[in-house]
């Protein structure tokens, strides 16, 4: 009787974790330059897509968690193609706010990988890196909606949600890589204090991201820590005499 054929899975977090971290790191080597090119936001929206679409098999670990993935990134993927081909269509909250909501839902499943696992691997290690990179972007999305209910109004004066301390630097909204910049420098808690948050909602989010950046870092270590204890003290338990 021939052996039984495992069926392929799609989503199978074994074979797309790494991808997924290296989506991620792509993106964000780019993303100081995109500003500056022709085709900047083009290209940005494709590595958006790219990293949408690795997180979706990233965590569609199940049938129940795919489907719920991909229900979340569609509207995700559309509005940031809509909102590049028709800027006119869709105020740029719409796709900011949906890329917020399966980011965090990615960030959750994540985590809920990294702590149901059972041994250290490849695969929790991508996904520990994965984590923090996607808490950065995670607050840049969020730093880019306040920046944009509370616009600057450089011809009155008013600097808005963010401040630029440079010297000639006029009020303006958070740009796509300041926000990226403020971001992880705030998750790292550097603080160059060349961008200062303005408003109370820009202030909550900075210091939520530095408490949260520095329990992460914390809680992961003492995880992975944990398990390799573990499977050490059960490998030593197992071996024979």
């Amino acid at each position: 009787m021939p052996p039984a054929v495992r069926p392929l899975r799609i989503g199978n977090f074994r074979s797309s974790a790494a991808q997924f971290l290296g989506a991620l790191v792509l993106m964000l080597i780019a993303a100081p330059f995109l500003d500056d090119l022709k085709h900047g936001e083009a290209i940005e929206v494709a590595l958006m897509t790219l990293v949408l679409v690795t997180g979706v098999l990233a965590v569609g670990r199940s049938h129940r968690t795919l489907v719920l993935a991909v229900v979340l990134a569609l509207p995700a993927i559309l509005a940031r193609l809509t909102g590049h081909l028709r800027p006119d269509w869709l105020p740029p909250e719409v796709h900011t706010i949906t890329a917020l909501v399966f980011i965090g839902f990615v960030e959750f499943e994540l985590l809920h990988f990294i702590f149901r696992a059972r041994r250290v691997n490849s695969d929790v290690l991508c996904a520990g890196i994965s984590g923090y990179l996607l808490l950065g972007i995670l607050f840049m999305l969020a730093f880019r909606l306040v920046s944009l209910l509370n616009p600057a109004d450089a011809a009155h004066g008013l600097p808005g949600a963010f401040s630029f301390n440079l010297a000639g630097a006029a009020a303006h909204d958070l740009s796509r890589f300041e926000a990226y910049y403020f971001s992880f420098i705030t998750l790292s808690t550097v603080g160059y204090g060349d961008i200062s948050p303005l408003s109370n909602g820009a202030r909550t989010l900075a210091m939520t991201e530095a408490m949260t950046g520095t329990l992460y870092m914390a809680v992961l270590i003492s995880r992975l820590v944990s398990l390799y204890s573990t499977e050490h003290q059960n490998a030593g338990q197992t071996r024979p005499d």
